[in-house]
């Protein structure tokens, strides 16, 4: 029985076995037979109880990596193999699935998925699509589900281009202020729906400063947000111009949808992450961005509020220690590791 309020589960394999797989619900008592009939469970299907800080977000930086390191390696180190999925399973009433490199690396399926989400589904679970990604908005991440050929309601998708928006709503942005976007299209459809004005983005990309003497950048004095996610349109215009906003602004807020190192751009290579974005312009401010993605607690807050959800009958689902598991942890929830991705 699944006993601990945290779950670690750690499956080495490029692939996502479904749980209704007679291997990954076997008993202790079958378990070497299964293993027998089911190479996959020799490659370690595991669970385990890992501690770390709660509000990570306020421990100095030069202990911060030090902590997710000891984290890691004792997630890494004490996770025994899961023998009863069923019982995970039972045990909670909503999974929350990562995205890139859970569901799908790029615009690759990863094997087994539609099998779990339909046996997760015909098991009366809720399930919830969460990504760190802000490329996208909810109603484009839906067409992609749609794309792969799941079936996902566009309600149960969370991006972090949608909770950049959202806590602009909650925290009463004002109306008569803008948003500078250090981002892609996901973050400006969002700001749209949310009724926040915005500039920058995609448009911003061919933009070039040009070093003479006496050369001044002007920006606007009525943005209170810079929200910076993924570009891949990033340039130095974009850099000084956010960094002008925050230093500049009175009370002018930097957003972060996320601070990943690395993403699954597509399904060949990691690619460097919306956190090289938000790197530059920490280290242009010298200031702290306020982060509304994984691992920070605003978006599971959200979601329990939005679908009255008890955060103990929770499941997170991911593939990366220091942001899916760390989000699941910080939110009070039940945590399941992937090795399907990072």
């Amino acid at each position: 029985m699944l006993s601990s309020r945290t779950v670690v589960a750690v499956a080495s394999s490029s692939s996502f076995l479904p749980l209704s797989h007679p291997a990954a619900a076997s008993t202790s008592a079958s378990a070497s037979a299964a293993a027998a009939s089911y190479p996959f469970l020799n490659r370690r299907l595991a669970f385990s109880k890992c501690h770390t800080s709660r509000d990570h977000s306020i421990i100095p930086k030069p202990q911060r990596s030090r902590v997710m390191e000891g984290f890691k390696t004792r997630a890494a180190a004490a996770a025994p193999q899961l023998e009863d999925a069923d019982a995970l399973i039972d045990s909670v009433e909503t999974f929350i699935f990562d995205c890139d490199g859970v569901i799908w690396k790029g615009d690759k399926l990863i094997d087994g998925v539609p099998e779990t989400l339909d046996m997760l589904r015909s098991r009366g679970k809720r399930l919830v699509f969460v990504t760190n990604n802000s490329t996208k908005s909810r109603k484009q991440y839906g067409k992609k589900f749609e794309t792969l050929g799941l079936n996902v309601n566009e309600e149960e998708i969370f991006a972090s281009s949608f909770a950049a928006a959202a806590y602009l709503k909650s925290i009463d942005f004002p109306k008569d202020k803008k948003v500078y976007v250090i981002g892609e299209e996901g973050i400006l459809k969002e700001l749209d729906i949310a009724g926040i004005q915005y500039l920058g983005g995609p448009e911003d990309g061919d933009k070039k400063i040009e070093l003479k003497p006496g050369y001044f950048l002007e920006h606007d004095k009525d943005v209170g947000a810079v929200v910076v996610g993924f570009d891949r349109y990033f340039n130095y215009y974009k850099v000084q111009y956010g960094t002008l906003c925050i230093r500049e602004n009175p009370g002018c807020l930097f957003i972060a949808t996320n601070r990943d190192a690395v993403t699954h751009l597509t399904d060949a290579q990691e690619w460097a992450g919306g956190g090289s974005m938000v790197g530059a312009v920490l280290g242009s401010t010298k200031q702290e961005p306020l982060v509304v993605g994984k691992p920070s607690t605003f978006m599971m807050d959200y979601l329990a509020k939005e679908f009255g959800i008890t955060k103990s009958q929770i499941c997170m689902v991911g593939d990366r220690l220091d942001t899916d598991i760390l989000f699941g942890q910080n939110g009070g929830c039940k945590t399941l590791l992937v090795l399907s991705g990072n």
